[in-house]
């Protein structure tokens, strides 16, 4: 490794193997290389003014920022997004009227006492005996 006159190295191991890789290929692969890079690094700059620029114009104007979810509404791998199906709104069960886990289990009327439509038809006014 090269060292100046204090002792200090001119170039780190990252770069002088990156150059060693580019020393390999031809000189039109090395300039694409290179220019893709500047390229890359030149765009994440613009990408991130304008971000900035943006979140100052939406911070002036008291506006939520682009981007951003609303409040109460989910982000990422649990939010299925526009994409899901969309569900009926279920009323909202509450009052003295819904009991909830608390109300008795249902009778299912069934076995012999229980004939359903093959009970025999009650006669109006003999009661039975």
């Amino acid at each position: 490794m090269d060292t100046g006159t204090a002792g200090v190295p001119l170039a780190s191991a990252k770069s002088q193997i990156f150059e060693a890789v580019l020393g390999f290929l031809p000189d039109w692969v090395q300039i694409t290389v290179l220019a893709l890079i500047v390229l890359a690094v030149v765009a994440s700059w613009v990408v991130k003014a304008r971000r900035g620029i943006a979140r100052r114009r939406a911070r002036r104007a008291g506006q939520a920022l682009p981007g951003a979810a609303p409040h109460g509404q989910g982000t990422g791998a649990g939010d299925p997004g526009p994409y899901a199906p969309q569900q009926p709104p279920r009323p909202a069960r509450s009052g003295a009227d819904f009991l909830g886990p608390y109300a008795p289990d249902r009778r299912r009327e069934s076995g012999a006492d229980f004939l359903g439509s093959y009970a025999p038809a009650q006669q109006q006014g003999n009661p039975p005996a």
